[in-house]
């Protein structure tokens, strides 16, 4: 992961917990050394566990949560409770509706890889639908606000994740383009990603259980009040109210422009200078604010295990 310059908070503005506090939650004051100039910070100094009991500690990390976008913790060896525990401090969890719970913390996602010792040493899973530019769960009327991903066991190289600046994303496109895009809502769906391999019928059980939802192209960010690009290339399908009439010459003019601007706003996400990109470790915490940013999870070390836990901050209707 890059690194740049080691900041404390109080030096960026943020208001600081009390001077009296338990130094199992800081040795000294949290730290905070960027990773890009935009997006992703790392924190030091704090114990996850320790820091969910308290609550300006807290404060302070969501904080920097919404300002950086993502942030990174090393060296927090810390139970899946513990860490469910830290999670809930940001929002009610929600469980994922398409997958597995851990066993020991009913609100853990398992992301669990190529675990199977029997299997030959040129054998990969299924291709994993993480490795494509996404926010998770964007389906949903709700999708969640924030994820908190720890990494159990990880390659010894390989399996990086990639986060990328959505508001910057926004904040760059041509003039002309935010007006087009000014009012703009598209549908995001699971059935194509989720339901693709599944019997026809099983398809469209899931497809009814998981209706596609509508959301703004243009998101205003229920906290900052940023404007974010908000389409990606896992869930988003069509633009629900796109019309051109003036210079539509047959109907076969119409789609072909819809589906060049989508291609086109969803392929900000892959540009690097949005980016921030970490190597995990075993005992790295990922802190990610799903309305602002997408991810990739980059799917390049074969047959190698990778056991990841995932905590979901549950989310609110967008408009």
């Amino acid at each position: 992961m890059t690194t740049g310059v080691t900041q404390d908070t109080a030096s960026q503005g943020t208001p600081m917990a009390p001077a009296i506090i338990r130094t199992s939650v800081r040795r000294h004051s949290i730290k905070v050394e960027l990773c890009t100039p935009a997006i992703g910070a790392e924190l030091s100094n704090v114990s996850l566990a320790d820091a969910a009991l308290d609550p300006d500690a807290i404060a302070e990390i969501r904080a920097l949560w919404l300002k950086h976008k993502v942030l990174f913790f090393r060296d927090q060896n810390i139970s899946p409770m513990e860490q469910q525990n830290f999670a809930a401090q940001f929002a009610e969890l929600e469980a994922h509706p398409l997958a597995p719970s851990h066993p020991e913390a009913d609100k853990l996602l398992m992301l669990y890889r190529n675990l199977d010792p029997s299997k030959p040493k040129n054998y990969v899973e299924k291709a994993s639908r993480e490795n494509i530019w996404h926010a998770d769960v964007t389906y949903k009327k709700a999708p969640p606000r924030g994820a908190v991903l720890r990494c159990e066991l990880g390659p010894e190289t390989g399996g990086d994740t990639m986060w990328s600046n959505m508001v910057m994303a926004y904040e760059n496109l041509p003039a002309t383009i935010k007006q087009r895009i000014d009012g703009l809502y598209a549908k995001h769906d699971a059935e194509h990603t989720f339901g693709a391999q599944l019997p026809i019928e099983e398809r469209h059980a899931m497809a009814a259980k998981n209706p596609a939802a509508e959301h703004p192209v243009v998101l205003t960010h229920p906290e900052t009040g940023e404007k974010v690009l908000f389409v990606n290339s896992a869930f988003t399908t069509h633009f629900s109210n796109f019309f051109n009439f003036e210079d539509i010459r047959y109907g076969q003019d119409f789609m072909p422009e819809a589906h060049q601007l989508m291609n086109y706003l969803t392929s900000q996400a892959a540009i690097p200078e949005y980016q921030v990109r970490l190597k995990w470790r075993t005992n790295t915490v990922a802190m990610w604010d799903n309305l602002q940013v997408q991810h990739y999870a980059v799917a390049d070390y074969g047959n190698a295990p990778r056991k990841m836990l995932r905590a979901t901050l549950a989310g609110t209707p967008l408009t």
